[in-house]
């Protein structure tokens, strides 16, 4: 099962966190994403969520992110951690306006 959602701000993103938890879903399980990488990397410690990697991706598609696009790359990994090509894109233009994108996806 995967859950998707956007959220305004680090606050909101933490009670939507809890939220999950309490339906079942782990730290690992959950992912949070950002367009300005510090910002993804400072909330995802604060968080205590999931960063997708090498496990999710695989290794060449890990490598391949490091030579594109930031838009690319949240695309790419979004899909890794559970949503269509759509989905991505759609959530992507949602990060571009500055919101934060949760995924929760027990598979991924």
């Amino acid at each position: 099962m995967t859950v998707k959602m956007t959220v305004e701000n680090a606050l909101q993103a933490k009670a939507e966190i809890e939220k999950l938890e309490a339906q079942g879903f782990t730290h690992d399980d959950i992912y949070v994403f950002a367009h300005d990488k510090r910002r993804e990397a400072d909330i995802t410690d604060a968080l205590d969520t999931e960063k997708v990697g090498m496990a999710e991706q695989g290794f060449l598609n890990n490598l391949k992110n490091m030579t594109v696009s930031r838009g690319d790359q949240l695309r790419a990994e979004m899909a890794a951690a559970g949503l269509t090509k759509e989905e991505a894109e759609e959530y992507e233009e949602e990060l571009d306006k500055g919101k934060l994108v949760i995924i929760a996806n027990k598979n991924a």
